[in-house]
């Protein structure tokens, strides 16, 4: 499945399970909401003044979870628990 980012404004719909703009699921767009949101807060709460230094760096270090997670898998290995 390929990540496909809201593209905001007309091309947004809230009918149906999924938004006819960026073809992901209404729970899915809602859950990355969310953890926007998290990162926000924590950021916030820490007073971080370089933020996409922060925020760079929290994308790098999951983009290689991920990628670790995937390749374990495909391995038949078991990795972190996702999600809990």
């Amino acid at each position: 499945m390929q990540f496909s980012p809201c593209k905001g404004g007309d091309f947004c719909s809230k009918e149906g399970s999924h938004c006819s703009g960026c073809g992901r699921s209404h729970e899915e767009i809602a859950k990355t909401r969310d953890l926007v949101f998290a990162i926000t807060r924590f950021a916030v709460e820490m007073g971080y003044e370089n933020v996409e230094d922060f925020t760079a760096f929290v994308g790098d270090k999951a983009a290689k979870n991920v990628r670790k997670q995937q390749q374990l898998g495909q391995m038949g290995g078991i990795g972190i628990p996702v999600g809990k």
